[in-house]
């Protein structure tokens, strides 16, 4: 059933930045002195310095002996964040504090920059989800890997496992510079523009792990690509590097500040400069920079870098970041042209040299020990040595010989890993959700997982109308985590009243996107007044409103298109 009522409808909440007039805790207008305990803490002792004591003293002595500090906030610079207690339903998320949410497990959070693994790098990963995960692996829409039921006990032993083969757990979470989405095609695709694994290489070799930037304001994505599929989302990350060519300097990149979604959500600008590859690892360091000395610290419901771009706009961000943090000009430079095609990837394509990549879907980005042992047993019998993840949750591997493909499709397929999904499996994402998320109210992964068996049943009669995508996003709060305001169909978990009675549902919003082929340019989904549907119902109101969607559009309109002028009506 759609619940409907006649309350104010929920606003999307503008992002403006803090009132004038009063400290906003910017480090180079307000001096560095604390405005509220978390900075107090991580002035204190930086989250970097956490690890000798996981190490050498909580890993020996249990859970107990982890002070506060240390679990809720410090923990997170080295990828590990409790997880929610088991039994709590939603309707205590928000009267509960984080002590009394927490499990004594953790969840850990491997950042594979550019979603990259060797063989021997997927077969560690998949070892250490057998033996301290219970078999839990979740390929995120950050392209991590992430662990659940970690026990602190084997922290280190994981550690040493990654570390051996290459891989780190360092700032993949905390007020740091989080993993680099980077194109999963990067070096291999016939129509790249340029090969964005130097930049993304020197970025972490240079800067991930350097107390100099593990203090910022709050967290800062990055995202860097030289596919003209527009591959990484870069419209929502604090700092995108995007491949573009210049009519006379050659290939290089266009940069993009300021976005981010949670309950603010903004769309990131452009600040019409130029980027050589060779200068593009410097301009990363000035963008966060910027970041860390002007960023909001006073309130962290502000201390995003989209809040300060709000106040200064893109002009003055160019101009500071020119005069005061690289003491040069950038040349102008082109926007990105139009995406050339989907940037998850999935399926079978030719690489430059070539030979083939396989891109193939997972169900909203859940698999297992077993299915990453599958698939590297898949990989060697193909010949392959690389797999990479997407920012869409899917996973593409590489370097297969046309004579392989056959075969390894149909083995990724006996994993329930489809190179050829349903419109409904290929385009929905959902977050983690109450399993073991302690911010979530609501079930996603296991809701998502019945809404796509019921929509590819219920509307396979229809599935070849469907010639643009339809993407559904299912988050379990208002954080949006899965993307919500920029899907066909987002939708934020809360509770919602039937009959007198809180049941688990979701707000709906309706027609965002992020530039496609099929869509010029991002823009944010609308709410419908009183529009929310329970999790029961999710088949039903999608199916019904893709049934009226394909009887009321024109002549190649895309959904998005429809939701914007459709009217209330036809959206419930």
């Amino acid at each position: 059933m759609t619940v409907t009522d006649h309350s104010a409808a929920d606003a999307r909440p503008a992002t403006r930045p803090p009132r004038a007039g009063r400290s906003n805790g910017q480090w180079k207008v307000d001096g560095t002195t604390p405005l509220n305990g978390n900075e107090e803490w991580k002035q204190q002792d930086g989250g970097l310095n956490v690890r000798e004591r996981i190490e050498q003293v909580y890993s020996r002595e249990g859970f107990a002996s982890i002070p506060p500090q240390d679990l809720s906030g410090r923990f997170r610079w080295w990828g590990l964040y409790t997880q929610r207690k088991p039994g709590i339903d939603g309707g205590r998320t928000a009267q509960l504090d984080d002590t009394e949410l927490s499990d004594e497990y953790f969840m850990l959070r491997v950042r594979l920059d550019g979603g990259a693994l060797t063989l021997e790098q997927l077969r560690t990963v998949a070892e250490l989800s057998r033996d301290f995960a219970r078999g839990t692996a979740d390929i995120s829409d950050r392209q991590n890997i992430q662990y659940h039921w970690i026990r602190v006990e084997d922290v280190p032993e994981i550690w040493r496992r990654l570390e051996a083969v290459g891989l780190q757990t360092t700032e993949a979470c905390g007020d740091t510079p989080r993993v680099i989405l980077g194109s999963p095609l990067a070096g291999i695709a016939k129509d790249e523009i340029l090969d964005p694994t130097p930049v993304i290489d020197e970025i972490l070799q240079r800067y991930v792990g350097d107390p100099e930037l593990a203090n910022l304001p709050r967290k800062f994505k990055s995202a860097i690509t030289g596919h003209p599929s527009l591959d990484v989302v870069h419209e929502i990350n604090d700092i995108s590097l995007v491949g573009v060519r210049h009519p006379e300097l050659g290939a290089g990149y266009d940069l993009w500040v300021g976005g981010g979604l949670s309950t603010s959500p903004r769309l990131a600008e452009r600040l019409g400069v130029f980027v050589a590859p060779d200068e593009a690892a410097e301009v990363w360091l000035g963008v966060i920079s910027i970041f860390r000395d002007y960023g909001y610290r006073r309130l962290r419901n502000k201390a995003r870098l989209k809040f300060l771009l709000a106040e200064w706009g893109p002009k003055r961000f160019r101009e500071v970041l020119e005069t005061e943090y690289l003491g040069r000009a950038l040349p102008d430079g082109p926007p990105p042209a139009p995406p050339t095609g989907p940037g998850d990837h999935v399926g079978v394509h030719e690489q430059k040299d070539g030979r083939f990549y396989v891109g193939a879907a997972p169900t909203v980005g859940r698999i297992s020990a077993d299915v990453l042992l599958g698939l590297a047993d898949l990989l060697e019998a193909a010949g392959s040595q690389r797999v990479r993840l997407t920012p869409h949750q899917k996973l593409v591997v590489l370097d297969v010989a046309a004579d392989r493909v056959e075969a390894l499709a149909a083995g990724l397929e006996t994993l329930g890993l489809t190179t050829d999904p349903s419109p409904f499996r290929r385009n929905t994402m959902a977050c983690t959700g109450i399993e073991f998320c302690k911010l979530a109210i609501v079930e996603t992964k296991a809701t998502a997982a019945t809404a796509i068996r019921e929509l590819e049943q219920r509307l396979a009669d229809v599935a070849p109308q469907l010639d643009t995508p339809i993407t559904l996003n299912v988050n379990g709060c208002p954080n949006s985590c899965a993307r919500i305001q920029v899907a066909d169909i987002g939708l934020k978990g809360q509770l919602v009243t039937i009959d007198g009675e809180q049941t688990p549902g979701f707000q709906v919003h309706l027609g965002g996107g992020l530039a496609s082929v099929d869509r010029d340019e991002a823009g944010l989904g609308r709410t419908v007044r009183g529009l929310k549907v329970t999790a029961d119902d999710l088949p039903d109101y999608v199916e019904r409103v893709v049934r009226t969607f394909l009887s009321q559009r024109e002549s190649g309109e895309s959904f998005s298109t429809w939701t914007r002028r459709a009217d209330e009506g036809a959206l419930q």
